[in-house]
């Protein structure tokens, strides 16, 4: 490339996209939208115990630091000058909670990852404390219902059961956070001065988030216990939290930070209310802008933070329908059944199948989220015969994403009153061709995919180049790059498609009421962390949960 040529690029932005089941940075021109380079690390999930879901936080903060590393490098090999990265965006699988230690900068404990079961019997416990033991109860100040998904319930876990934890807290060392905010405060300087902060989209994961304050909920602490001089500070999607304290991009801002459905939602450019998208990673998410205005859902839905982008910009909400296991599903059906030996290959088994012939695959590997908000439900596979063979199976996979992404929109288009016409998607799965035409299919409405599927490292990079201080990224809609798109027009009838879509409910009907959360005595089991075996287990006495108080509801 001539020299020429590497001033026409301009300004770039880099973007950590932390996911659940790996670590990216990309780099975007700032102008153009375009991306020029990006790494990939696979992190390992860990499961100690059935139910539990565990990764460990420095492995993470390592793969970002390679996967950083190694991008700078591809763009060096490309002639193009690194120094020209201006700021970096952070997105990040949201809800997963890492305890850590300020003074020395270690893990208390691995993170406990989103799809963790391990504290149903915390809900339960915590739900008996609440009139009419209503899940909802916090609903109108959260935006959530009471669920093993977010992370007070995960942190109240840790501080029940972790000694370590307890310890630190007691001390002063201990610090809260979800993925955004460890990174943040490691790549800031960690233990030397680094950064403890959120923003509003992953802060209001946490279910000790009031959504209409924008701040810490002194009410929700002391109904979950949790002490608050442990929260991080909650800022703003788009401004400057600190700069980058080592490796090559030493110096550079990291100056934007949402959740990965929120950055999502931002890179698939849906300013509008009413506009939405869907994304297809380990769970499956779908989104709708609602505008300044919090819509409560009578369907199941959350409603969450979109985006506030800016400090003295005004926040927007959506409407979300969160499903657990969508490629999750695809990695279960390599890594546990060991009959493909390549996520890419699933596609090709359904394609040779062009069926499932009958067989119907629920994956609620952690209970059912939206609509069910089902914890007891397990994944079935039903419908077999002698004929079923793995490729149905495969087909069945695909399809059960499609049947629980078409039970989201259509609690989205009860709750919104107006149904969508077509259906935005992007992530990593919509480069299967098979599942974009059976989603299409079964919603029986077009999918639209822009061709440049990386759509959440794109949304936190616009916030980091927009931030005050940076200025690189305009988000004004008349500067905003026009996006190219592949289009899934349905093929087949209405008919067939509600025909299997009605077994499809018939299936998860039957998925439900499998466990109970009932511990075989009444010890109570603490854990005992260590960096060599992260999961080993002794029996304690159960700390008291928290006040007894209840309080009342905020008005709907």
């Amino acid at each position: 490339m001539a020299a020429s040529d590497r001033m026409v690029l301009g300004p770039l932005v880099g973007s950590i996209d932390q996911g659940t089941s790996s670590s990216r940075f990309l780099v975007f021109n700032a102008k153009t939208a375009e991306l020029l380079s990006h790494h990939q690390v696979e992190i390992q999930q860990k499961f100690p115990k059935e139910g539990w879901v565990e990764q460990d936080p420095k492995e993470i903060l390592r793969s970002v630091h390679e996967c950083v590393e190694r991008t700078c490098e591809k763009l060096q090999q490309l002639n193009i000058d690194i120094t020209n990265i201006k700021a970096i965006g952070v997105s990040n699988q949201r809800e997963t909670t890492v305890v850590w230690d300020k003074t020395t900068g270690e893990p208390l404990y691995n993170a406990i990852v989103w799809l963790d079961l391990r504290t149903q019997s915390t809900v339960e416990r915590l739900l008996k404390r609440i009139p009419g033991n209503n899940k909802s109860f916090f609903k109108f100040r959260t935006g959530l219902p009471l669920s093993t998904y977010f992370s007070a319930v995960k942190l109240r876990w840790l501080l029940d059961n972790v000694e370590e934890i307890r310890q630190a807290v007691d001390d002063g060392r201990a610090m809260f956070g979800t993925i955004d905010s460890w990174l943040i405060w490691c790549l800031t300087g960690g233990k030397n001065g680094g950064v403890h902060c959120t923003d509003v989209t992953n802060a209001s994961r946490t279910m000790l988030f009031n959504i209409h304050s924008l701040d810490w909920d002194p009410e929700l602490c002391q109904f979950f216990d949790i002490p608050m001089e442990i929260l991080p500070k909650v800022r703003s999607s788009s401004e400057i939290y600190g700069l980058m304290k080592s490796g090559a991009l030493t110096g550079v801002p990291i100056s934007g930070c949402l959740g990965d459905q929120s950055a999502a939602l931002v890179g698939q450019m849906c300013f509008q209310d009413g506009q939405a998208k869907n994304t297809y990673g380990t769970g499956c998410f779908l989104l709708c802008n609602t505008g300044q205005k919090s819509v409560f859902s009578d369907h199941g839905l959350l409603t969450t933070i979109a985006y506030k982008l800016g400090r003295d910009k005004p926040v927007c909400y959506a409407l979300e329908g969160s499903v657990a296991i969508a490629g999750a599903v695809v990695r279960w059906l390599r890594d546990n059944l060991g009959i493909v030996k390549t996520s890419q290959e699933v596609e090709k088994l359904a394609a040779e199948a062009g069926t499932s012939y009958g067989c119907y695959f629920v994956p609620a590997f952690s209970g059912l989220y939206a609509p069910y908000w089902e914890p007891s439900a397990r994944g079935i596979i039903c419908g077999l015969t002698q004929f079923t063979n793995k490729n149905h199976i495969a087909f069945a996979a695909l399809e059960a994403v499609c049947f629980q992404t078409r039970e989201i929109l259509d609690a989205m288009n009860k709750d919104c009153g107006i149904p969508l016409s077509q259906l935005q998607v992007d992530g990593g799965m919509t480069n299967n061709k098979v599942l974009m035409q059976l989603q299409s299919d079964i919603l029986c409405i077009p999918v639209v995919k822009p061709s440049m599927p990386e759509t959440t490292a794109l949304g936190a990079a616009m916030a980091a180049g927009a931030a005050e201080g940076v200025g690189i990224w305009s988000l004004n809609p008349g500067d905003l790059t026009a996006v190219t798109c592949e289009r899934f027009e349905p093929q087949i009838n209405p008919e067939e498609s509600e025909y299997r879509y009605a077994r499809w409910k018939k299936a998860v009907m039957k998925s439900m009421g499998w466990e109970t959360s009932e511990a075989p005595s009444n010890d109570c089991e603490e854990a005992v962390w260590s960096k060599n075996e992260p999961s080993v287990i002794t029996t304690a006495r159960q700390l008291p949960l928290s006040p007894s108080h209840i309080m009342s509801p905020p008005p709907r």
